[in-house]
This record gives structure tokens, sequence and C-alpha cells, in this order.
């Protein structure tokens, strides 16, 4: 399909007509980074931006889309070239100033530093330029800087964190450990750079302490602008990008903290998860396989990575990594339970049950009612279902105020027919329970229909259709409970809204239903 151009490349299709040879590889350049783009090629979209940039080395408009660009496929040369050209014409986004700061940290120039910094003018990141000069003096130095410098309340925060960190970075550990900014943060990031200062300093006792029994240490580093710089914007990184959309700024701020220390595993994990929101993922997985297997967070890049693959069509290669995880010597029941959902995924349950069993015969595991949940959940798409009717019983006792377990094995038992009174109970506490929750209202009310009261059931299918209008077996439901009250052409409606959005297995008996009713149980 033919792509259309903005109106803004048709304008920098105009500026870049310097000359003739200029203004036909600048447009051709342009033209071909544009459809690299459309076609999610960051790295072929970078290469052209450059070709384009060198075409019209002053043209702003060119200039920021190879800007971004280069964020994105990690090309140094091109986001420096063209943050130079957007500052000398004035316009440079505010990220802009976050890759010369970078560049100085990583040199540990501390004039070049200050001087970059002063850049930082914007109202949305000017209030990190008190820390950045902290970190450019250094030890006792940066604390004094932070002491006497009038702090944005926004910036209050961070600056208590990263003063915490210049104390320890100072030898001062047992300040810097009980400081405000990394006792009182929920946030754990503060308290991992707090580790890897102490655990640079020798001292991996009080660092275990620090983050808490459990929590694997991190590698040792030292105090240094890199360091600083590198997890300050990794922190704010974190903070922009919560959301379920990408975040330039976020996306920026990574790349800037990956380039400032580029040893730093979980800048290039948050980075991933941008360039992922984004539409990325080649980049993505690029920089996830650059995290050593040996790393503190390469269990963290593995999920990330499996997850990426098995969301972006590639289940296949997804499924291939866990499976291999989970057969190491050091797996753990996390790898395998990612396994077994993967498996129960890709509708193989019968595969995922045993490894669900396995996970079970640890004592501790066994306690857990979502382990066994899974379990059943897997047995049950097996077509087990004595084998998970035991599971999900073994659920309830261990949580019998569970909705979503009540929920499954009331269904099920009513679904075949199976204690149905008692059944029945367990729906309508689980109802009370979750009384919103669109999946137990259906449950109910198919309980309420099969037990022959159409008074008290369909208005809760009713409810339960109108909460999750894409269900397709609410929509069967809902159905069955028209025609049993003699409403059959919005049974049949009904049963035409299910076969949109049904699995492929169950159209024929839709289709069925909407020809002749439902059979006979």
């Amino acid at each position: 399909m033919a792509r259309t151009i903005p109106i803004c490349s048709l304008i920098a299709l105009a500026v870049l007509a310097v000359t003739p040879a200029a203004a036909d590889s600048g447009r051709t350049a342009y033209l071909t980074a544009r459809a690299a783009e459309a076609d999610g090629d960051g790295p072929a979209a970078s290469t052209a931006y450059a070709a384009a940039v060198a075409a019209a080395p002053r043209d702003p408009v060119v200039a920021i889309r190879a800007f971004r660009a280069g964020i994105a496929s990690g090309d140094a040369a091109l986001v420096r070239r063209t943050g130079a050209v957007l500052r000398n014409a004035g316009i440079a986004p505010a990220d802009a100033a976050l890759f010369p700061i970078a560049d100085a940290a990583r040199a540990g120039d501390a004039a070049a530093l200050k001087q970059a910094t002063r850049s930082l003018a914007t109202d949305r990141l000017r209030i990190l330029a008190p820390i950045i000069e902290a970190w450019a003096a250094g030890g006792n130095a940066g604390i004094a800087i932070l002491d006497r410098s009038t702090i944005d309340p926004v910036a209050k925060p961070l600056v208590a964190e990263h003063r915490a960190l210049l104390l320890i970075a100072a030898g001062r550990l047992a300040e810097g450990s009980a400081a405000a900014g990394l006792a009182s943060t929920t946030n754990r990031a503060p308290r991992v750079a707090a580790a890897e200062l102490i655990v640079g300093l020798g001292e991996p006792a009080r660092a275990q302490a620090l983050l808490g029994s459990g929590q694997s240490l991190p590698a040792g580093q030292r105090a240094s602008p890199a360091f600083g710089v590198s997890r300050l914007f990794l922190r704010l990184a974190e903070e922009l990008g919560r959301g379920e959309q990408a975040s330039t700024l976020s996306l920026s701020l990574a790349r800037a903290a990956l380039d400032a220390d580029p040893g730093y595993a979980r800048a290039r994990l948050i980075l991933a998860n941008q360039l992922a929101r984004a539409g990325d993922s080649d980049a993505a997985l690029a920089n996830l396989a650059a995290i050593p297997a040996d790393d503190p967070l390469a269990s963290d890049m593995l999920e990330a990575r499996i997850a990426l693959l098995d969301g972006s069509d590639r289940k296949p290669e997804a499924l291939a990594v866990a499976r291999t995880r989970a057969a190491a010597p050091d797996a753990t029941f996390v790898d395998r339970v990612r396994l077994a959902d993967l498996l129960v995924e890709a509708d193989r349950p019968a595969e995922a049950a045993p490894i669900c069993a396995r996970v079970l015969d640890d004592p501790r595991i066994a306690k857990r009612w979502n382990a066994w949940l899974r379990y059943a959940t897997a047995l049950d798409a097996a077509d087990r279902w004595k084998d998970a009717r035991r599971a999900l019983r073994r659920a309830v006792a261990l949580a019998p105020d569970q909705p979503l377990v009540l929920n499954f094995l009331g269904y099920g038992l009513v679904d075949r027919g199976e204690d149905v009174a008692a059944a029945t109970r367990m729906l309508e506490k689980a109802h009370s329970l979750e009384p919103e929750d669109a999946a137990i209202t259906d449950s109910l009310g198919w309980a309420y229909l099969r037990a022959g009261d159409t008074a008290r059931a369909l208005p809760l299918l009713e409810r339960a259709a109108r909460d999750s209008p894409a269900d397709a077996d609410i929509a069967d439901h809902l159905g069955d409970a028209y025609w049993a009250t003699g409403r059959r052409y919005e049974a049949r409606y009904a049963w035409r809204a299910a076969a949109i959005v049904a699995e492929p297995r169950t159209l024929g008996r839709l289709t069925a239903k909407i020809e002749n009713g439902p059979a006979a149980r």
C-alpha cells in the first residue's frame, strides 16, 4: 500500500535542495529513512537519516527525526551530530542535553560535566542539575553542594537518595545506609545502587543487610560521575516509564544512562522495555542479548526476552528459550512455571501438567493455592477433569475464601452436573466476595440456569454479558437462558455474538444452536 508523506516531510524535502546532487541524495535518503521507520526497521532508518543529515547538515526538520532514530537504534554519533544541529537552531528538545552530560560523565571530566549541565534549562530537567554537579565534585564536596542548594520540592526524593549514595562513596557507610533516601523509599533501585557501592568498598554483608535476605548481591562498583549520572538518569527513566505506552523521555534517559555507563545491565533492561513498548522488538531483543548470562539481572533479562518473543508473534522461539532454561541444572520453580504457562497457552496442556506436578514436589510450593490452581488448569485443558478436580479441592482447602478457586471448581462441577448444590454454594460465596467479576457472575447465573431457576439466572447472565461483551462463553450461556424463557430471537442473536469471538473448535456447536436451538443435555 502506498505511503503518504506528511506536510513536515514535504518541507524537509524542499529544504534539502541545496544543490541538484545533494537534493537527489538527500531526498532519497530521507524517503528511505521514513519508509524504514514505517516498517519498524530502526537500524536502516538510522543509517538513512545519517545520509539525509549529511546532505542537509543544518536542516532542523531532518535533524529532529534523525535524533529520535539515533536514540532508538543506539547510533551515538548521529545523536550527537543532530543534537548539535538542534541546539544551534535554538530548538533542541529537553533530552538533547542528556547526551553531552553522559559523555562527560563517562570520561570522568568534571569540568566538561559542569559545562554540559548548564544546558539543563528546561523546567522538567533542571531539577537534575544540583545532583549532577554533586557527582562532578564527588565525595564530601558533592554532599556539601546538595546541602547548600535550594532544592526543588519535586527533586527532594532524588536529592535524598543521591546524598545517601555520596555519603557511602565518601566512606560514611553507616550514615549513608541509614539515610532517609534509602530507608524510606519503596523503590528498590536506590538500595541496589547503594549496595553496588558498598560491595565495591568490600562490605558485602552490609550490602546484603540493606537489600534484605534472599536478594542477589549486585557486582561492586566504584564511585564516579559515570556511576552517579547513570543511576540518576535511569531512576528517572523508570519513574517516567511506568505506563503502558512508550515514553520518549524515558527512552532518552535510559539510553543516556547506558551511554554514561556502558556496562550498566539495568539500563539495558529498562531501555529494552521502552523499545519494546515503542514497537521495536528487534532493538529490544538486541539490548537484552547484551546482558551477560552471569549478571545478577540475567533472570530478569530472560523473563523479559521470553515475554517479548511471546508477545511479538515469535511464540515458538519463546517456548524454546523457556524450555532450555527450565532444563538447566540451576533452574528454579519460576523457570518451570513459566514453561508450563507457555505450553498451556500454546494448547499443549498435556506437556504442561507433569511440569506443574514436578513444581508441587517442593513442600514449600505445595502450600500455595495458586500452584495447585495452575496444575488444575493444565489438567483440565488436557481433558483430565478428575485429576483437575482433586487439584482444585486441594487449592480450596488451602484458600477457602479465594474466589478464583471457588469459581473454577464450582463452575467445573456445575457444567458437568456433579454435586450441583454444593457447587452452587461455592459460586454464591465467590460472587459475594467478587460481585463485580463478570466470569464469576456468569458462573453463578449458569448454575441457576442448570437448576432450572431462570428467574435468578437471567439477570446475572445479562449483567455478565454487559460487563464482558467479548466473552464467547458468557454470550453462549445468555443465549441458552433466553431460549429457556421462550425468547428465541434474542437467543439466536446472543449465539451469533458468541460465534464472532468464539474459538474455532466451538463454532460448529454454536452454528447448530443458531439453526436448531440447544441440544438437550
